[in-house]
């Protein structure tokens, strides 16, 4: 029965290491898969909401905007890669890529604490006024290619 557990237990754990290996050399995404607004609100929707929500719909806004604009030369919609836009991968290229992730990923993470802490003193309507003109930036971006 304990050669049973270890040999499950063995599989497991190379199982996991193999899938973690692939997703290493995986493409990684321009834009993250998580950069998306779930649902676009109305202002009497924003208005009958709790400070708390509106807290997080704001901080989920900003999230987007940061994970998007900077790569709007390149694409507009989340999980396209390098390698779908014929752009050749290398080390280099690769190495860059995944230092600015891992830049974007700590500047949303600073970002997220100070707006946890400073932005429920900001007053509600101006909280509103803020996560509209965000969606509104987000949804201007399927606009992007008649720019073009």
């Amino acid at each position: 029965m304990k050669g049973k557990i270890i040999f499950l237990g063995l599989c497991v754990l190379f199982t996991s290491q193999i899938m973690s290996a692939q997703n290493k050399n995986a493409p990684q995404s321009i834009i993250s898969t998580t950069a998306v607004i779930r649902k676009y609100y109305t202002q009497d929707e924003l208005k009958g909401m709790q400070k708390g929500e509106l807290l997080e719909l704001y901080i989920e806004r900003i999230r987007v905007l940061v994970k998007t604009l900077p790569y709007i030369a390149l694409a507009t919609k989340p999980g396209l890669t390098m390698y779908d836009l014929g752009i050749p991968m290398d080390n280099d290229k690769k190495k860059l890529q995944d230092g600015q992730t891992e830049a974007t990923n700590n500047f949303l993470e600073n970002t997220m604490e100070y707006q946890k802490r400073f932005v429920p003193y900001a007053d509600t309507e101006n909280l509103i006024a803020a996560i509209l003109f965000y969606e509104s930036t987000v949804k201007s971006l399927h606009l992007f290619n008649e720019y073009k």
